[in-house]
């Protein structure tokens, strides 16, 4: 039976990293207008349990390095004296890339599950006969 929860362990683990990732996603794309607002980013480490077993876990979220855009807009609250503000670095296909790439990922994850529970009530469903 460790079998079946090791599967449901795991799977889970993906579904919580990549749930994880579609918010940090969606950070990124509300904030696609802020002026400075820099892009996050997650990365994801392997965990290692005492089983053996290995999970995903996010290791951290970091910011952007590239440079935001430099608006001219002389108006702007936030302009020097050029006229120019940055604006934020985010890049929404960037984004609506990252967004699929979660997403299959979850989805693929939530199959697995789904696969483990399933067979798992097979199981049970023939021991009891």
């Amino acid at each position: 039976m460790s079998a079946f929860s090791d599967s449901l362990g795991v799977s889970a683990s993906g579904l919580k990293a990549q749930s994880h990732r579609l918010r940090i996603v969606a950070e990124n794309v509300a904030n696609t207008d802020t002026p400075g607002y820099r892009r996050k980013t997650v990365a994801f480490s392997e965990a290692i349990e005492r089983s053996g077993l290995a999970q995903v876990t996010v290791d951290k979220v970091a910011l952007d390095r590239r440079a935001g855009e430099q608006i001219f807009d002389p108006g702007h609250p936030l302009a020097d004296a050029s006229g120019h503000y940055t604006g934020s670095n985010v890049d929404l296909i960037v984004e609506i890339a990252d967004a699929r790439e979660a997403q299959r990922s979850y989805e693929a994850n939530l199959k697995m599950f789904d696969q483990a529970r399933q067979m798992s009530s097979g199981l049970m469903d023939l021991l009891r006969k």
